[in-house]
């Protein structure tokens, strides 16, 4: 049976326990070879000693939280990972807590997929004018669409349905990084590999396609044991997509991958040939095998480490160090930088989920965004 038809069995059931999953996992590799837990990767580096007291809780959740975003002024929001049923699918943390935004109408909050409402998002950025830009990949409704908000208000200032010639039926569009400057989204699929560029003025969307968006043949070992889906050890294609400050590179690189990758940005602009921007592509340095990742304004990039229960950063230089290693992050799923540089941190043990065990839950609540002061 196919990935996608697993998929189809699955979703007669749980429509939104496949979504995620499907968003997290992709078996568009060739099937790989059996392996063992003698094939994980060694640690990048020693691991370093343990500051626990700044480590600290913003919120918990008795379901998964998906991504999380912070403002300027650190007002945090995140999505609700499609693979738990949940009310809302975009909330703000307010005081350890949490509200529906923009507001409870545009919730699903149980009910049927409608063009109104959020069906399943997950990818979440806010620019620098302070718009919350979330890419829903609508598994319910069938149609993937791009929405910005007003954070101030509440506002949609922003929508797009994208076309099925770019996002056809079993794309998993689900982390974007967002140039306002110049009226640009790039987003990662990670089911048909490639990064989607949105040019926001004309509300046109470009697909381009490279090996470089592809899932390397890399193992996933979490607790000595690697990760399969769908009998399989997992191959997750582009995932982390981020932008340096001045909105002229664009990086990249897939989960199942250790390389983070750069190109300019204008070529998109230019509408250069898929070739001409394959050709631009350089190696920025490693990566570990991550859900995602963050760039300050610095050129720092910041990474979930899903194997190693914490957080990594590449310097501007290339070299790639720890920044934190505490076995309660459990499936970093991404990270985000506060205005004091503070890391937030998603953390929903999602490699606990059925669709992973290929049994029970065994994800124990609660779940967290926490912030690591630096």
């Amino acid at each position: 049976m196919s990935f996608f038809d697993c998929i189809n069995a699955y979703t007669m059931n749980r429509t939104l326990l496949i979504a995620a999953c499907a968003s997290l996992f992709t078996l568009c590799a060739p099937p790989q070879k059996e392996t063992t837990s003698s094939d994980k990767p060694a640690p990048i580096t020693e691991q370093p000693e343990q500051e626990e007291e700044k480590l600290q809780t913003v919120a918990e959740f008795t379901t998964r939280p998906g991504n999380v975003a912070v403002s300027q002024e650190d007002r945090v929001f995140t999505t609700m990972h499609p693979l738990d049923p949940s009310d809302f699918q975009l909330v703000e943390v307010t005081g350890g807590t949490h509200r529906a935004f923009p507001n409870t109408d545009m919730q699903k909050n149980g009910g049927a997929a409608s063009a109104e409402k959020l069906d399943t998002p997950l990818g979440i950025r806010i620019d620098q004018n302070n718009v919350l830009w979330i890419i829903d990949m609508g598994q319910n409704l069938g149609i993937t669409r791009l929405f910005g908000f007003n954070i101030a208000n509440g506002e949609e200032v922003f929508r797009l349905d994208f076309p099925e010639e770019v996002a056809p039926a079993g794309s998993f569009i689900q982390d974007l990084a967002v140039d306002e400057q110049n009226g640009w989204v790039f987003l990662a699929d990670i089911a048909n590999p490639g990064i989607l560029a949105v040019d926001m003025q004309q509300k046109t969307v470009r697909r381009f396609t490279d090996k470089t968006v592809e899932a390397e043949d890399v193992d996933m070992v979490i607790h000595e044991k690697v990760i399969h889906f769908g009998g399989a050890p997992a191959r997750v294609a582009v995932n982390p997509i981020t932008l340096s400050h001045d909105r002229n590179t664009l990086f990249f690189g897939a989960m199942n991958g250790t390389q983070w990758y750069s190109v300019p940005t204008q070529l998109f602009r230019d509408a250069a040939s898929d070739a001409n921007i394959a050709a631009a592509i350089q190696v920025v340095g490693d990566k570990p095998i991550s859900d995602g990742a963050a760039t300050d304004e610095s050129g720092q990039h910041y990474f979930t480490n899903l194997q190693e229960f914490g957080i990594d950063v590449l310097s501007p230089e290339g070299e790639l160090q720890p920044v934190i290693r505490d076995p309660s992050i459990d499936w970093p799923d991404n990270v985000a930088v506060g205005s004091d540089g503070s890391l937030y941190i998603v953390i929903n043990q999602l490699f606990k989920a059925p669709a992973f065990t290929g049994g029970a839950d065994a994800g124990k609540p609660p779940y967290f965004i926490k912030k690591l002061t630096r």
